[in-house]
């Protein structure tokens, strides 16, 4: 137990777990669960694209969001949106271990997505390019944030939309070809933090900031002065040779949920009539690429 008036240890976060479909290794995104509180995976949009599923399956994963999906014309972000929410179901189902028909998405009024009817494990998305992204995480909130490494940032108005003064000026102090790649690790970490704390783009990045050198950082100031002390878990991950991830998770002083299955936390009433809705055979037997 952590002293009165001591900073508790810093969170450790485990390494991005690829998931390379349905049938990939859930067991990984369990134990970082158990190890870490938090657990981030990645996958490649081709091995979830939404035709693999079929019709009447896609539908029965997609639950409410199918409507939306629906309502989507472009191809490209139809596909986007479809794979990154089953994604999203199947990452959640192994933490919850409830088949992922059974998970169910909501949304704040900001666009946060959560887990219906389940608080203990909290949730993030991100997607870009080739790139699906998810975040769990037990015991605090958590945003996840991915863009493409060769992305160009670094230009005229820096200040303006996107950086503190603090962060400008050692932007511009660094050698020219480390700035941009400074500006993409500090973009991420921004919209993690965003999403984290559930706000989104409607909290200015000009309003707080980071270490832009790399080095491990809370929250800063404008004028770089300390904004935060503690109580989060900053974390930026090169994801093959293209991509940059971010993870921002908050720690609630609380730990972890020990036990994340559903069916410790739902009246076993709730648990009897959803298993009879998906059949009892179906629930009990089968394998997640089932459902796909």
């Amino acid at each position: 137990m952590t002293a009165p008036g001591s900073k508790s240890p810093p969170r450790t976060l485990g390494e991005p777990i690829v998931i390379t479909g349905p049938g990939g290794d859930w067991s990984a995104v369990r134990a970082d669960l158990d190890r870490h509180a938090a657990a981030i995976l990645y996958a490649r949009l081709d091995d979830w694209r939404p035709e693999r599923a079929g019709g009447p399956r896609l539908r029965a994963l997609l639950g409410r969001d199918w409507a939306r999906f629906l309502e989507l014309t472009h191809p490209d972000v139809r596909t986007r949106f479809a794979s990154s929410r089953v994604l999203l179901k199947f990452a959640a189902a192994a933490a919850l271990d409830v088949p992922p028909p059974a998970v169910e998405l909501g949304y704040t009024h900001t666009g946060r997505p959560y887990l219906r009817g389940y608080d203990g494990v909290h949730i993030s998305l991100s997607h870009t390019d080739e790139l699906l992204v998810v975040g769990l995480a037990t015991g605090g909130v958590i945003g996840v944030d991915a863009e493409r490494a060769d992305r160009r940032l670094y230009g005229p108005g820096l200040g303006r939309h996107m950086c503190t003064p603090h962060e400008v000026e050692r932007i511009e102090a660094m050698p020219e070809e480390e700035r941009n790649p400074a500006l993409v690790r500090l973009w991420t970490l921004k919209e993690a933090y965003s999403k984290a704390i559930g706000l989104g783009m409607q909290f200015r990045f000009t309003d707080f900031g980071f270490r832009p050198d790399g080095t491990p950082s809370d929250v800063l100031q404008p004028d770089g002065e300390p904004g935060s002390e503690g109580e989060w878990t900053f974390r930026t991950y090169e994801v093959g040779a293209d991509y940059v991830v971010s993870v921002a998770v908050s720690d609630a002083g609380f730990g972890g949920t020990a036990d994340t299955s559903a069916g410790t936390a739902l009246d076993a009433s709730i648990v009897d009539a959803l298993a009879e809705v998906l059949g009892d055979d179906e629930t009990e037997e089968s394998a997640p690429d089932e459902w796909w």
